[in-house]
Order: structure tokens, then sequence, then C-alpha cells
């Protein structure tokens, strides 16, 4: 009995968290002022320094940043209503005191049980505090954007990135052109917003480049930001696959189906016979190697479901689950890049 009490207590947590009223004001606020800025600063520059080059025959400079602003501006907005590779709440009837272990290039892991979002989580996938979401792949919150950055928009991000650098380099540079043409002339208006333009230009590309070295050597390593702070690899990282395979699976590899299309079927009532075959003493199988599934080879894993405290020993997926929910898609397929 103290053991059935302490798994009703852990499905319902969730209930018992306070609720914040208007705690996405501010950060959705942040994150629209950054598009603002991002829009008013191109404004100045296009109306006064760019417009005068151009009108004095030096269109060089408004055909590469006109492109650039473009790019910039549509990742920019992209990013802030992407999906990050949300996965979908599980059902108050999963148990959280089942285990669960997969392993990944010869390491075991234990999926972790999610009190918030009601089911195990799949390696690498992690519950960001600030969006009350589980991410796959989850890399890190981006308070800029107001999102959550993981599987399925890290390439947006690195896009986002890589075009502010580009296109805070060419403000900057252009500026100073604009400034040493028209050094000869009095002092201007468009002087003025050459600087106001060509300042926040070069604050904000130094972080941007250190930004950008930082993620693409996580990238070339397999690692997380978030795994990063924690050491969650301590003796060697069963993700990295090699400096090319690595790239390749980060930026060009399919996504695969959105998780969340299939949030209705998935997150239907569960049927009473299904509870009853479930809370029968069954007894152990065998352990079974992976077979392939519509996504490739499944990681290998064990096929025994057992009982213990939260978060320890070793259990197998459970089979009767996959039977009961046929649409289920393979979550730990995609978070393994298999």
């Amino acid at each position: 009995m103290p053991l059935i009490k302490d798994a009703m207590t852990l499905v319902q947590e969730p209930q018992q968290m306070p609720v914040v009223p208007l705690s996405w004001f501010l950060p959705s606020l942040f994150a629209a002022f950054n598009v603002m800025l991002l829009v008013f600063l191109s404004g100045l520059f296009f109306g006064f320094p760019c417009r005068w080059l151009a009108q004095n025959g030096e269109w060089l400079f408004p055909v590469i940043t006109g492109p650039l602003f473009i790019l910039t501006f549509y990742s920019l907005v992209s990013l802030n209503f992407s999906d990050p590779g949300i996965l979908h709440r599980g059902s108050i009837h999963e148990d959280p005191m089942t285990v669960h272990v997969v392993s990944v290039n010869r390491r075991a892991f234990r999926l972790q049980w999610c009190p918030k979002c009601c089911f195990h989580r799949p390696p690498r996938t992690y519950h960001c505090p600030w969006c009350n979401i589980c991410v796959e792949d989850f890399d890190h919150h981006c308070k800029w954007v107001n999102n959550c950055i993981g599987h399925r928009n890290f390439r947006l991000f690195m896009l986002l990135v890589l075009s502010l650098c580009l296109y805070s380099g060419a403000l900057l540079i252009t500026c100073l052109m604009f400034l040493i043409r028209t050094s000869h002339l009095p002092f201007s208006m468009d002087k003025i917003m050459a600087i106001l333009v060509a300042v926040p230009s070069a604050g904000f590309l130094v972080p941007l480049v250190l930004l950008l070295l930082i993620q693409a050597i996580s990238v070339s390593t397999a690692e997380r930001s978030c795994e990063s702070k924690c050491k969650y690899h301590q003796e060697y990282n069963p993700f990295d696959q090699g400096f090319a395979r690595n790239w390749y699976l980060t930026m060009c590899a399919p996504l695969g189906p959105k998780y969340m299309s299939d949030v209705i079927c998935l997150q239907r009532p569960v049927g009473t016979g299904w509870i009853h075959e479930k809370t029968q003493p069954s007894p152990p199988c065998p352990p079974e190697h992976g077979s392939p599934g519509p996504h490739g080879p499944q990681p290998q894993s064990s096929s025994t479901a057992g009982k213990g405290p939260l978060g320890s020993g070793e259990a197998a997926i459970v089979l009767q689950e996959s039977q009961a929910f046929p649409c289920t898609p393979p979550l730990l397929h995609t978070a393994l890049g298999t």
C-alpha cells in the first residue's frame, strides 16, 4: 500500500504545481522587442547610410545587405513560432514505477520519468521549465526568441546565428565605409544614423561569432548545451558518430513526422481491458533484440518490465503498450538517430 500511494503522488504532482498568471507575457514581449529592434535598426540603415551609398553609385552594399536582412528576419520570425520537437503528454494511467532501459552504442540508458508530462523520456529528452514541455534532443531554451532549441528547429537556430553574424558584419562594414566616404562632408543626419547602427552591430557581432563557434564545436562532437553543464557523458559520448556523420545527422538528415500531429490518437482513453492486462502479474520474458521498423532498426533493449524505486533497475520497453497503442510514433528511434 505505501508503494501505491507513492506512485499516485508522483502522477498527481503536476496538479500541485503553482501556476503563475501571465508568466508568458514578459518573455513573449522580450522576443517581440528583439524582432522590432532588428526592423528598427535595419530601417535606419537602409534609410540613411545605405541610401546615400546607392545614390552615389555604390550598389554593392545594398545588394549584399538586402538579402541578408531578408534571411535574418525570416529565420528570426520562423524560430519564434517553430516546433522544437515537442513530445505529447502521457496518460495518467502510465506507471511511473515501470523501468525502461535502452542501449545506444553499447551504453545503457535508463529512461527517466517526467512527473509533469507523465511519460518516460527518451534519451536526450528534457523537460523545459520555461515552456513546461518535454523536447526531443533538447539543447537549450533561447530567451531571445522565447522558444526551446531542440531536434526540429536546431537547423533554424544555426541559420539564425549565421545570418546574424553575416548581417551584423555587413552593417558594420557598410557604415564604416560610409563614414570614410563622407569624411570630407560636414556632420549630418546620415552620419548620426550610421553611428547609431554601427555601434550595436559591433556590440552584437563579437558574442554572435563566439556563439557560432561554440555551436559548431557542439555539432562536431555531438554534444548538447545542457549536457555540457551537467557532464552527462563522463566516459565517452555514445551519440558521437564522427565529424561528417554528426553534421549530416544534425543539419541534413530527415526530421521525420511531427509527434504532435497524432496527439489526439495517442491520448485517447485507455481501455479497461488493457489496464486489467497490464496489472496482471506476468512471468519475465527472455531478452529480445531490436527488430527493423518503419524508421530503421530499433536499439537493443531488454523486455522485462520491473517494479522498483523510481529511476533505478533495468527493464524493457513494455510491448503491451505498443500493441495497445498501434499509432504511437517511434520516439526512441528518432531520439537515438536511427
